[in-house]
């Protein structure tokens, strides 16, 4: 059956796409001053994930927080402003591409340090617990978060009180430049080791947003019904550089063709194809919608480069002193 969130799933994937490129083709004037981790080519897991949630959910996301940010509803010119280091920024041009918040709209935070919000989200579940609410906590990260201890430590303590929180690995395969296949035994899992901790696991195709979206659904129903946390593998690919606006085939950590062999794969196209086959959309259609994304991208990046830096007296603001004293500006 044919819904008017399916819809949506095309626009989220073609926003992301059209928003990611637009950085990259910018980046290189040297007005974006923060390091930028681009998603394209991994689109569908944040949109799939993000469309089973409901607004009153929460997420967290890692350095390559862009895409969960737009997925989850956040407000794209005042990400584009963020990047730019603007006071209208999201984080008032404090904290740029890796630091984005937006607690309206249920994102409350992406840290680049790997697997540092796997515990945030295990803490706002808790919250959730302690409060008796009826809310859900999803923290997406990559294939080398699992490889931390205190991934470990959040699941058992998940699976110990039976948390509403969904843990979803964006698997690319690479942590860098450095294969799973050099971090990793064959003979072993991603999935392995949250089964390994007692917890459901289930594995999908994060090409396929709606894959995605089915066992995101599934892992939020048991989630809010009691039935305690999930952990998703859902294995996808980055076709850029780990960090940064350009193609990185060169540097020989992976082949030509397996890059081309993904991009083959990809997920704006293959949602495009189902619901053009399942008469969703058309082609005008997705012409359309392409159209007008593609002017709202602009004009995000119109309003984000005339907007003002922040005021020195911002840089001490919002800093947390632990009920201490405020510092001492004169002092620094």
């Amino acid at each position: 059956m044919n819904t008017p969130d399916d819809a949506r799933l095309l626009r989220d994937l073609l926003l992301i796409r059209i928003v990611e490129e637009e950085i990259a083709k910018r980046y290189p004037e040297q007005e974006m001053r923060c390091p930028t981790h681009l998603c394209i080519g991994q689109e569908a897991t944040a949109v799939g994930v993000c469309r089973a949630l409901q607004e009153t959910d929460v997420v967290f996301s890692g350095h390559r927080s862009h895409g969960h940010y737009l997925a989850k509803g956040g407000d794209l010119t005042r990400m584009i402003a963020e990047i730019y280091g603007r006071v209208s920024g999201c984080s008032r041009g404090k904290g740029g591409s890796m630091h984005l918040i937006d607690p309206s709209v249920g994102f409350l935070g992406a840290v680049p340090i790997v697997s540092s919000t796997i515990p945030m989200a295990v803490g706002a579940a808790f919250g959730f617990a302690l409060r008796g609410e009826s809310r859900v906590a999803a923290v997406f990260f990559g294939d080398a978060a699992v490889e931390e201890g205190v991934f470990h430590e959040s699941l058992a303590f998940a699976m110990l009180e039976r948390l509403a929180v969904i843990f979803v690995c964006e698997n690319n395969l690479y942590s860098v430049q450095t294969p799973l296949s050099a971090r990793q035994p064959s003979s072993r899992s991603l999935c392995d080791l949250a089964r390994g901790h007692g917890m459901t696991a289930e594995h999908a195709d994060g090409n396929d947003v709606f894959a995605v979206r089915s066992v995101a659904r599934a892992a939020v129903e048991r989630a809010r019904q009691g039935g305690g946390p999930t952990f998703l593998e859902l294995p996808t690919y980055r076709w850029l550089e780990h960090v940064g606006p350009d193609e990185d085939g060169a540097l020989g950590y992976r082949s030509a063709e397996e890059i081309n062999a993904w991009k083959e794969r990809c997920p704006v196209a293959h949602a495009q194809k189902v619901l053009l086959e399942r008469e969703v959309v058309d082609a005008a259609g997705i012409g359309a919608l392409r159209q007008n994304i593609e002017d709202q991208v602009q004009q995000a990046f119109a309003a984000a480069k005339s907007a003002p830096v922040p005021d020195a007296a911002e840089l001490l603001t919002h800093v947390f002193t632990g009920g201490r004293t405020p510092i001492d500006r004169e002092s620094l």
